[in-house]
C-alpha cells in the first residue's frame, strides 16, 4: 500500500496498485476532468508530479502529451498507476462565468398549479366522541385523500396547539400540514438537467411568476463528458452509481439553497420540483442503474414520468414536498425532447417541421403534418467544446465567433478578454470556416503547410499550419494558443455525420426530401451564440433549408416549468411521450452508407 498527496493541500490517501491516480481522487470525490471515463482517449485529466518514482508513460499519455509536457513530469491521472509514494498537483484551471441558456420561447397554456393550499380553523377537543386528533381534524379536512399516510401524521405534530393552519395538497391529495395561514408561501423549481449543465429556476406557484434563476456545470462530467462514459463508469467504478447520484443530488441542493437565500424564500416552502432531462440523467438522478442504456437492445428501466416525494432521494426542500419526473420516449430519446416537442406545439400543427436539439446527444423529431417520429443519434461532446484539445464551455475568453479572410484570422471572445478557448460555437465556426477556405479535403483531412504553399490562393494561410510529431493543427491565436487540430477536426466531422445522417434517415423513412420541409427548430444551449451560417457551412444542416431555420432556446427547462405550473400540461406530455415514434438509426437499411457519405465535407447529393 502507497500513499499520495496532493499539492498545495497537502491532503495525503492511500493507494493500492490496482488504482490508477484517477481512481483515488474519484473515490474520494475531488474534482477532474476525465469525460472519457477514464479510458485514456480525451487526455484531460492531467496532474504534474512533484515528487516519487515514475512509471513509464503509456501509449495513451505519448498521444495526448507533448514532449514538453512530458519533460515537466506531466501525466494522466487515468493511466498512472503508483509504484511508490508520490506527490502531485491538480492542473485543471477553474472556468468560472459560464454562459448556461436558461430561458426560451414560452407557449401560451393554463395555469393550474400541482400544489394547492387552504387554511383552516382548528377546534381544540371538548368531548369524549373525539378518540383522538385526527377524529377531531376529519371535521375540517376529509383526511380519506390523503397522499402519505406516514408523512401527513408526522406533520401533525406542526399544528398541535395551533387555531389556524394551513393543509397542503397535491393535485387535490393532501400531503402535509403546516401552522398558522403559510398560503403566501408556496414555491416550485423547474429544473432542467443537461448531460453537461443544469439549470434551475425558482417559481412563485400562486401567480406562476419566476423569481430567479441559477446554472451550473452537472458535476457529473468529470467521470465522463456523455451518457455512454457515465453508463460505464457507474457499472465499472467502485460505488460508481452512487458517486453519480450523490454528486447530482449535492449539486441541486447547493444551487437551491443559494436560490432561496438569495431571494429570502425558506427552503421549507418549496413544495414541487419538476425535472426535465435525458433519460440516463433522469436514471442517475433517482439512484437508478442505467446499464441496461448502454447495450442492445437499449431498454431502459423506466421510461414513464416518475412522481415520488422530494425527500425520497436527498433534495433539501420541504419534507412533503413532490418531485415529478417528465415522461421520455426510449433510451435515447428523453423527457427533455418530450418537453421540446410540447413547447413546440408540434403535435397540433398541420405544418412540415424538424426539431433539432443538439448538445452532448443529438435528438430529432421530425412532425409531419402533426405526426411524430424521432431518432437519436450519437453527436458526443464536440459540438459544446468539449473532447476537443483547446475546448471550453461558453464563458468569459471563450472563442465564439471565428472569421478566417485570405491571409488572416478574426476572434471574437466573450467578455472581450483574453482568449482561453475554443466554446461549441467557435469550433462550429472555426472548422466551416477552414473548409470554405479548402483547407479540409473532403475526407476530413487538413491539408498540410506545403500543400498551402505550393496553392497560390491559400499560401498567406500557410504559416498557420502546424506540425509537431506528426499531429496537424491549424493556429488560430499563437500568442495563447489556441488551435483546432486533426483529432478536433474528426470529432467534429463524427458529430456533423450523426446529425446529418439522423435528418436524412428521417425523411427517407417518411418518404420525404429536404424541399418538403415548412422550418427546421433548434433547440438548447448550442444554439446561444452559433449563426446558422456556420451549420449550413460545415454541413449540419442541408444548404437549401438555411432560410427555415429558428432557434428556440432552453426548451427542456421551458417544459420542465410548463408541467411546475400545469397539472394540464404533465398529462398532456404524458401523452405525448406514447406519440412519438421512435427509430433506431443504426436499425435502418443501409444506414452505415449514408452515415458515411454523410461525414464528408461537402452537401449529400439530393
Amino acid at each position: 500500500m502507497h500513499t499520495v498527496t496532493i499539492h498545495p493541500q497537502m491532503t495525503v490517501f492511500p493507494v493500492d496498485q490496482q488504482q490508477t491516480l484517477l481512481d483515488v481522487l474519484v473515490k474520494n470525490g475531488l474534482s477532474t476532468d476525465s469525460p472519457c471515463g477514464g479510458k485514456g482517449t480525451c487526455g484531460k485529466c492531467k496532474v504534474q508530479i512533484i515528487s516519487g518514482d515514475l512509471p513509464k508513460p503509456s501509449a495513451e499519455e505519448y498521444h495526448h502529451l507533448s514532449a514538453q509536457e512530458l519533460a515537466q513530469n506531466i501525466r494522466l491521472s487515468c493511466q498512472l498507476y503508483p509504484a511508490g509514494d508520490l506527490s502531485f498537483s491538480l492542473l485543471q484551471e477553474e472556468k468560472e462565468n459560464h454562459q448556461i441558456l436558461s430561458s426560451g420561447f414560452l407557449p401560451e397554456f393554463r395555469h393550474v398549479p400541482h400544489i394547492t393550499k387552504q387554511m383552516h380553523q382548528q377546534r381544540a377537543i371538548v368531548s369524549s366522541k373525539h378518540r383522538s386528533c385526527l377524529d377531531l381534524l376529519s371535521e375540517s379536512l376529509d383526511i380519506s385523500t390523503v397522499l402519505s399516510q406516514s408523512m401527513f401524521l408526522q406533520s401533525y405534530k406542526n399544528i398541535h396547539g395551533h387555531e389556524q393552519f394551513t393543509a397542503v395538497y397535491a393535485d387535490n391529495l393532501l400531503i402535509g400540514l403546516e401552522a398558522g395561514d403559510s398560503r403566501d408561501q408556496m414555491f416550485g423549481l423547474a429544473v432542467d438537467i443537461g448531460t453537461t449543465t443544469l439549470v434551475v429556476s425558482l417559481i412563485d406557484l400562486k401567480d406562476g411568476g419566476e423569481i430567479d434563476s441559477a446554472t451550473a456545470l452537472n458535476p457529473q462530467k468529470t467521470n465522463g463528458q456523455d451518457v455512454l462514459s457515465r453508463i460505464e463508469f457507474a457499472r465499472k467504478a467502485d460505488n460508481g452509481l452512487n458517486i453519480l447520484h450523490k454528486s447530482i443530488i449535492s449539486c441541486l441542493n447547493t444551487i437551491v439553497d443559494g436560490l432561496c437565500n438569495a431571494n429570502q424564500v425558506p427552503l421549507e416552502s418549496i413544495y414541487d420540483v419538476t425535472v426535465a432531462a435525458n433519460t440516463t440523467m433522469l436514471h442517475l438522478l433517482l439512484g437508478v442503474d442505467p446499464t441496461p442504456i448502454g447495450k442492445a437492445p437499449y431498454v431502459p428501466v423506466f421510461t414513464s414520468h416518475q412522481s415520488l416525494p422530494a425527500a425520497s432521494i436527498g433534495l433539501q426542500v420541504s419534507p412533503f414536498a413532490r418531485l415529478y419526473c417528465l415522461p421520455g420516449v426510449s433510451g435515447y430519446i428523453g423527457a427533455d425532447i418530450v418537453a421540446g416537442v410540447s413547447v413546440c406545439q408540434l403535435s397540433r400543427n398541420s405544418r412540415n417541421i424538424l426539431f433539432i436539439d443538439i448538445g452532448t446527444n443529438g435528438e430529432i423529431v421530425l412532425s409531419k403534418g402533426g405526426s411524430l417520429y424521432a431518432c437519436a443519434c450519437a453527436a458526443g461532446p464536440a459540438l459544446e467544446g468539449m473532447n476537443i484539445s483547446c475546448g471550453m464551455l461558453a464563458g468569459e475568453g471563450a472563442v465564439e465567433r471565428v472569421q478566417i479572410t485570405d491571409d488572416n484570422i478574426h476572434l471574437q471572445v466573450i467578455g472581450n478578454t483574453r482568449p482561453r478557448g475554443l466554446c461549441g460555437s467557435g469550433v462550429i465556426e472555426a472548422i466551416s470556416e477552414i473548409s470554405r477556405l479548402g483547407l479540409i479535403q473532403k475526407t476530413g483531412r487538413l491539408k498540410s503547410r506545403d500543400d498551402l504553399q505550393q496553392d497560390e490562393k491559400l499560401n498567406a494561410l500557410a504559416r498557420f499550419i502546424e506540425e509537431e510529431d506528426k499531429k496537424r493543427s491549424f493556429v488560430l491565436d499563437p500568442v495563447n494558443h489556441i488551435m483546432v487540430t486533426q483529432a478536433d477536426i474528426r470529432q467534429v466531422q463524427l458529430a456533423k455525420g450523426a446529425i446529418l445522417s439522423g435528418i436524412h434517415a428521417l425523411l427517407q423513412q417518411m418518404e420525404m426530401t429536404p424541399e418538403d420541409l415548412d422550418e427546421i427548430i433548434i433547440s438548447g444551449q448550442f444554439g446561444r451564440h452559433l449563426h446558422v451560417d456556420s451549420l449550413i457551412g460545415l454541413g449540419v444542416i442541408p444548404r437549401e433549408l438555411r432560410e427555415k431555420v429558428t432557434y428556440i432556446g432552453n426548451s427542456s427547462r421551458t417544459g420542465a416549468l410548463m408541467c411546475l405550473l400545469s397539472t394540464e400540461k404533465r398529462r398532456e406530455m404524458e401523452e405525448l411521450a406514447d406519440q412519438i415514434n421512435h427509430f433506431e438509426l443504426t436499425m435502418l437499411k443501409d444506414y452505415d452508407k449514408l452515415f458515411s457519405s454523410c461525414l464528408k465535407f461537402e452537401q449529400i447529393p439530393q
